[in-house]
Formats: structure tokens, C-alpha cells, sequence
């Protein structure tokens, strides 16, 4: 019996619950990116790559990749959602409005002498970690990460040279989370975590309306209209945020959207195939550490059900063709350094020549303008070159002549 490396999931959309985009309005997404923009010396808008070669290869019109491994010098999109939570936290503990407060102000000495001492504390496959300690610590505060089973060392002490306290556990990523919790509540830790349960939602939606900043950065850098958008999808935090930026930007027709998962945490493609949220348990075994997650975060998965169109559930070496697609590019088309979770949408590509059925399930044709997110870049450098150098996880695809 063969093995398919991706397998497609279609949801039936009902576009009808117009109240879950209600935070990721045009004036909320330009709040977010006020604050981003006043983080002078930190702040600017990543490229947006478009692959001219790789489009005709395929045959579509044009593809476009929002490349994320030069955000902030920590090679992800992460910062973003964690930046702009701490920052609402903050500002609302000063009793202000986020959009009274600049980056300035909350990096002052004052600040720290009026709160006194916050403890920011998460869990993390990586680069969410990254994120909030590395924003705890330019505004001064102490940090508490904690990693699932099986975290790279190298994202471990990327994280510690951010100035965090860093634990590996012995459980998943969901269970890391649930510990996290029942610590934080013991030391007084303000937990900033990137999922939402009942009780727990302020800060969840900061993180993801930190997100809009990305996709508002893609959508205005576009030359036209996107035809279909794919994103990645861990918890969900980044692919609801970015499925509700492009369902408000006011487009003639709606993008397509689909999602992308890793095979061994794939809830979403479960959740698509029975029509309601599902979870995923276990080892969550996968290199892309960062869409290591069984549990969807409900405040995505309100945008996702009511908007998103397919969902793509892939296994591991989809993501390390990825990177060797976007590393190694045709003709004159740019490089892009894809970690394996970001290079997820260029496995993809490769293989629906394939899977040549998807072509026509997604609706891809020569017309078709994609827009897709490298979210990371070599953030685990070795395991990059065992990809990209050594040939690990080899896919076979079909190639055709020109």
C-alpha cells in the first residue's frame, strides 16, 4: 500500500460569521503595526519573494513568499505575536490603551519601577519561546520558557541566550503547556502562550492580532490580487490570523485558503474530515517542531471553519523537499533559507506534479497568483544541513521536460 506524502481535506465554508473577524479589521491591523513600526532599530517589513521560475514551472501565474527568516535577526515570524501581547499587557496594566503607548515607553525604567517584577513564561517548540524572551528582555523583564520532549538543543539555547530560564519536560507540546500553567500559577508567572482555553483568551488573541503585521506586510506588497493563500497551522494562532486579515481586505473574490499540517499533528485535517474540532494525542513525532501541536486553538478555529477551504495534511518529506526547493531555485528565481516548518508550502509545490489531481482540487490553474509564508529560517542549523547537504527524508516526484 503506498504511502502518500499528502492527503487533502475539504471544508465547507459558511462566510457567514462575519463577528469572528471583528478583531482583525483594517484599523485593528494598523494599530498592531503602529506599535511594530515603533520599535525603531528592530522593526522592518520582511521581503516578499516572488519566484518567477518555479511559477512557469508549474504552471501557474505568479507565486509569492512572505519570507519570515528576516524577522527581527531571530529567523521567524514568531516576535511578532509575542512583541505586540506583551506590549497590550503591559499597556493595560499602566490602565492605557495600546495606541497610547510607543515601544519607548514601555522599555523606560519607569515602567519597571512602577509594575515591579513580571515574569513572562510560555511553552514552545522554539521560536515562540524565542519571541518572548527575547521582547522580555529588551524591555527588562525575566522570562520562563518550557519545551516539550525532543526539543533541538540549538532552539534551547537560542532561547537562553535571550536571557531566559529554559526547561525541557517529558511531555508533548500540549502537555508542556499544561504544565507550564499549573507552574506559572504557583510562581506568579504571567503566561504569554500563543493557544486559548476557556478563561484564557485576552492574551491568545494579542498574540495572533501580532500576526496581522505579516499578512498586512504580504497583502499591500502584492502587485495583484492573491487567488489562493496557504498557511501553516500548529495550534492554528498563525493561519486563523492570517485566514481573517485576507476574509476583511475587502478582495472582489475570496482567495482560496488552505491549510497546511504536519501528518503527525494534522487536527485541523481531522477536524475538516468530521465536520468539528478534534485533537490529535501522543508523541507528535515530526521535524517540523513548530506545527508539533494536537490542539487547536478555539479562537482559530472560529475563523478557519467558517472561511478556510482545504486542508493538507503532509508528512515529513514534504517539508524537507521544501527546503531544498526554495534553497536550490530555478534559473534566476531568489534563494530562500526555509526551516522545516517554513518550507512546508514548497514541499507542496513540488509534489503536485505527483499528485496531480490537487492541482484541480485546489483550483490552480495558469491564472493562479499563490501567496505562501516561510515562516522560519535554519533555526535548527544542523538538522537544516543534514536536510538540504545530506539528502535526509529523499522524496521521488515526477519531473517533466520543458
Amino acid at each position: 500500500m503506498q504511502v502518500l506524502q499528502l492527503e487533502l481535506a475539504k471544508n465547507d465554508p459558511a462566510h457567514g460569521e462575519q463577528e469572528v473577524l471583528k478583531n482583525f479589521d483594517k484599523t485593528s491591523v494598523k494599530k498592531v503595526r503602529d506599535f511594530h513600526k515603533s520599535m525603531w532599530g528592530y522593526y522592518k517589513p520582511t521581503p516578499l519573494v516572488e519566484l518567477k521560475e518555479l511559477a512557469a514551472w508549474l504552471g501557474v501565474k505568479r507565486i509569492f513568499v512572505k519570507d519570515e527568516s528576516k524577522r527581527f535577526g531571530l529567523k521567524s515570524f514568531k516576535a511578532l505575536g509575542g512583541s505586540y501581547a506583551i506590549a497590550c499587557y503591559l499597556a493595560k496594566r499602566l490602565g492605557k490603551r495600546i495606541e497610547d503607548v510607543s515601544f519607548d515607553y514601555l522599555a523606560s525604567d519607569e515602567i519597571r519601577e512602577r509594575l515591579g517584577r513580571v515574569t513572562f513564561a510560555t511553552a514552545t517548540d522554539g521560536n515562540h519561546g524565542r519571541g518572548i524572551a527575547w521582547m522580555a528582555r529588551i524591555l527588562g523583564f525575566p522570562s520562563v520558557v518550557y519545551m516539550p520532549k525532543g526539543s533541538a538543543q540549538a532552539r534551547l539555547e537560542a532561547i537562553a541566550k535571550e536571557g531566559a530560564a529554559v526547561r525541557i519536560t517529558e511531555g508533548n507540546y500540549d502537555d508542556t503547556v499544561r504544565m507550564l500553567v499549573t507552574d506559572a500559577a504557583r510562581n506568579g508567572w504571567t503566561v504569554v502562550q500563543d493557544t486559548a482555553w476557556p478563561g484564557y483568551e485576552e492574551i491568545p488573541l494579542w498574540i495572533m492580532q501580532g500576526y496581522t503585521t505579516m499578512i498586512s506586510e504580504a497583502l499591500e506588497a502584492l502587485p495583484e490580487p492573491p487567488t489562493h493563500v496557504f498557511a501553516q497551522a500548529g495550534v492554528g494562532s498563525m493561519a486563523g490570523s492570517a485566514q481573517a486579515v485576507v476574509a476583511s481586505y475587502g478582495y472582489d473574490k475570496d482567495p482560496v485558503f488552505t491549510i497546511l499540517e504536519a501528518a503527525a499533528a494534522n487536527c485541523f485535517f481531522r477536524s475538516f474530515e468530521q465536520g468539528k474540532m478534534v485533537s490529535v494525542g501522543g508523541e507528535l513525532n515530526t521535524i517540523m517542531a513548530g506545527l508539533a501541536c494536537g490542539e487547536i486553538n478555539p479562537l482559530a478555529w472560529d475563523i478557519i471553519k467558517n472561511y478556510a477551504r482545504f486542508c493538507l495534511s503532509c508528512r515529513d518529506e514534504v517539508a524537507a523537499l521544501g527546503m531544498r526547493l526554495w534553497g536550490n531555485p530555478l534559473g534566476d528565481d531568489e534563494r530562500i533559507i526555509a526551516g522545516e516548518s517554513g518550507a512546508i508550502g514548497g514541499g507542496i509545490i513540488g509534489l503536485l506534479e505527483k499528485y496531480h489531481n490537487l492541482k484541480t482540487d485546489l483550483e490552480l490553474n495558469k491564472d493562479s497568483v499563490m501567496l505562501l509564508f516561510n515562516t522560519e529560517g535554519d533555526t535548527f542549523p544542523d538538522k537544516y544541513r543534514d536536510i538540504v547537504w545530506g539528502g535526509f527524508l529523499p522524496v521521488e516526484f515526477r519531473r517533466r521536460n520543458y
